[in-house]
């Protein structure tokens, strides 16, 4: 190792370090050397006094109001005129290629009880396909609409990396041209132990993890996908997470009003369904947009009701946006990403003085991650669109109950059979108004209702569906 990195490591108080490394062997010691030199350890020392030696607490500023947004459906015969001309110019930058969607796909599917990448966990309720193929047919779909081959870049994390691309791989890309479906890692932090010093995980590794969905934009710059993004004529990068598969991988509405008002990133809200429901909160403070998260949310504020008795801070953080190319430029241009990191204390396995691993029974260290909407008091420029949860907002991160794989089946059932209705085809429904029947439409064929019409006047359903079918369309 060089002596400028061992100087480095230990002016950031993490000699120990260096102890280990000189005693473990030549191939561990070269997979330590590239672990170290991703770390920035000028920045390490700070980071230590103010998220681990010390429980940060979260300052409310005081001027916190409710940041405005374009009400969806329009009310007005402006705002209607305004949203087809935005429809319409979204609709023209994806033709011209200047539209990229962008999954970030980190996770596994711990929580769904599922070995694997959570975007390879089957979820359309008929033919079980995987979220990854979802997405994949939709932008198939868009792409042959629009004329241009949507680009798709998928995030991952150093532990999904090659199990994702092996998917794509053995499923042929879904029918996507691979060359339009690009694979980048998301950056990584060392997990710190409440002593402060960095922890050992194995003879050849330290405790790392996933730097956050923050480090999207960074990740970007650094896998050298941002140059490719405008070496390809991308201006707008369409944000999703992978467990939500009803949101639009693309939607002409929210990329136009977002290039019309010429924002610099522009977020989905959805009404809140309470006051406390997890979504973070989206708010303006001295002049500029944030979002405050729905466990830092005071009470009264969260609380608070309009004179119609509406909630005041109505609107919540599904996590979709559409981020302009050149100010992720501008935030990342020095290299770093300067986000505030937020804690986490964790149950962390470390090497132990027998050189065994030990696994904890309690938190032993903190794990720090920032997160993207730290990034939109950045902007000079931010708007929000609502959105009509049940068309836009699906999360998959349980197995059942709330926001799980349950759920979000049954979403997937109600769009796609609402569009049905939409397209003249009777759909059976229970007493309650659920529909009686197990639906799914490809999102290969059907990617938004005039789609919908469109398949269905060219493929009419010949066989009426009678309750408690199970029927899939457009394959």
């Amino acid at each position: 190792m060089q002596n400028e990195l061992r100087s480095r490591i230990s002016a950031a108080g993490q000699g120990h370090l260096l102890t280990h490394y000189d005693q473990v062997s030549a191939e561990a010691q070269a997979k330590l050397e590239r672990q170290f030199a991703d770390i920035n350890w000028e920045a390490l020392p700070a980071i230590i006094a103010d998220y681990v030696l010390k429980r940060p607490e979260t300052a409310i500023p005081a001027d916190l109001t409710p940041a405005p947004f374009f009400p969806f459906p329009p009310k007005t015969t402006e705002d209607k005129a305004l949203y087809e001309k935005a429809a319409a110019l979204g609709e023209k930058l994806i033709a011209e290629g200047k539209v990229a969607s962008l999954t970030v796909a980190g996770g596994q599917g711990t929580r769904l009880g599922f070995d694997g990448p959570k975007g390879t966990y089957p979820i359309t309720p008929v033919l079980h396909k995987t979220l990854f193929q979802y997405f994949a047919e939709s932008i198939a779909r868009i792409s042959e609409r629009s004329g241009t081959k949507l680009h798709w870049y998928i995030m991952c994390s150093e532990l999904n990396f090659k199990a994702t691309k092996d998917f794509f791989e053995a499923n042929q890309f879904f029918g996507l041209d691979n060359q339009q479906v690009h694979f980048f890692v998301q950056g990584t932090m060392p997990a710190i132990g409440l002593d402060g010093k960095l922890i050992i995980a194995a003879e050849d590794s330290l405790a790392l993890a996933p730097n956050g969905h923050g480090g999207t934009l960074l990740a970007l710059r650094n896998s050298g996908a941002l140059d490719e993004m405008k070496a390809n004529g991308v201006e707008y990068i369409s944000y999703f997470q992978v467990d939500n598969p009803l949101v639009p991988v693309a939607d002409p509405l929210f990329v136009g009003l977002h290039a019309l008002e010429g924002s610099q990133m522009s977020s989905r809200m959805l009404p809140k369904t309470c006051p406390t429901e997890k979504l973070g909160n989206f708010c303006i403070t001295g002049g500029r947009l944030a979002v405050i998260e729905y466990s830092d949310m005071p009470y009264e504020l969260a609380n608070r009701r309009n004179a119609d008795g509406s909630l005041a801070f109505l609107s919540g953080s599904p996590a979709i946006h559409v981020i302009s190319r050149t100010f992720v430029e501008q935030l990342t241009a020095d290299g770093t990403l300067s986000l505030p990191w937020h804690r986490a204390d964790k149950k962390v396995p470390y090497l132990g003085a027998d050189r065994t691993t030990v696994k904890p029974e309690t938190p032993n260290a903190v794990k720090v991650e920032s997160f993207i909407f730290d990034s939109l008091p950045l902007a000079s420029k931010t708007i929000i669109l609502e959105g009509a949860r049940k068309e836009i907002f699906g999360p998959t991160k349980n197995a059942t109950g709330v926001d799980s794989a349950e759920s979000c089946r049954a979403m997937l059932i109600e769009r796609d059979a609402r569009r049905m209705e939409l397209a003249g085809i009777k759909v059976p429904r229970k007493a309650d108004g659920t529909t009686d029947a197990i639906l799914e439409i490809s999102p290969r064929r059907v990617v938004d209702d005039c789609d919908a019409v469109e398949f269905f006047k060219n493929n009419p359903v010949l066989t009426p569906i009678q309750a408690g079918d199970i029927r899939s369309f457009g394959k």
